[in-house]
């Protein structure tokens, strides 16, 4: 299967396909793959043997580090109210003590 000749001598080619470009039945997707399967009752069932796992190699004596900042502080328990991290006043005050007024 060839390219037209009206595609052959532009640049087009090289960009990549969407559905405007292709003919009916073109499903680009999104590259995921699916972890499981639908059961007939509307459920869904994991399937572990398609789920990606990513193993991390020993990192003892490797001389780069993560880019995180040495400032940043654990924040485990330290707020008084009760929504926490999510309530917006602390969200407020805290931006406003590390980043200054606005």
């Amino acid at each position: 299967m060839q390219p037209t000749r009206a595609l052959l001598g532009m640049r087009y080619r090289k960009l990549r396909l969407t559905t405007k470009d292709v003919n009916k039945g073109f499903y680009k997707g999104t590259g995921s793959g699916s972890m499981g399967r639908h059961t007939s009752r509307g459920g869904y069932i994991i399937e572990w043997n398609k789920v990606r796992t990513f193993v991390c190699p020993d990192l003892t004596g490797f001389k780069l580090t993560p880019f995180v900042t040495n400032n940043v502080k654990r924040t485990y328990g330290q707020y008084d109210t009760k929504l926490g991290p999510k309530d917006p006043q602390e969200y407020l005050a805290r931006w406003k003590s590390e980043n200054g007024l606005d």
